[in-house]
């Protein structure tokens, strides 16, 4: 079965840590229903989030982000088949650093209209070279 991977950028609509754990776990419960493994990269202007998976359901739950009223301009960024998962073990892992994205300025000015494929791929795999095990 082919695998798929999608990264997309939203802007939060009504952010805040309650919303931000409802999402988690929405996201969680049904990526492990359909295989999906990920991560997002969350705060106040911001979502990115990487999905991997089967591409029917990859696709099917970009749809369903795409219509969740939580994100405004949903934007893929990335979408390309793999054949090894960069999060595997993972329904979704988050992260609370946030520290080597963009600045909230550099999202403001279009960093994300400007993003290459590599540098919003690096994002996530610095995030999977960390060594921390799923559910720590």
């Amino acid at each position: 079965m082919a695998l798929m991977q999608l990264v997309y950028a939203s802007q939060p609509f009504g952010f805040d840590r309650s919303m931000l754990a409802g999402i988690l776990l929405d996201a969680r419960r049904c990526n492990e229903r359909d295989d999906i493994t990920g991560a997002l990269i969350a705060r106040q202007d911001l979502y990115l989030q990487l999905l991997e998976g089967p591409e029917d359901k990859v696709c099917a739950t970009y749809r369903r982000i795409r219509q969740d009223d939580r994100h405004i301009d949903v934007v893929p960024l990335v979408e390309r088949s793999i054949d090894i998962r960069l999060f595997p073990g993972w329904a979704m892992r988050d992260d609370p650093a946030q520290s080597w994205i963009w600045t909230m300025e550099e999202v403001a000015d279009g960093a994300v209209s400007r993003a290459t494929e590599d540098e919003v791929l690096g994002f996530f795999r610095r995030l999977a070279d960390m060594n921390v095990a799923p559910g720590a």
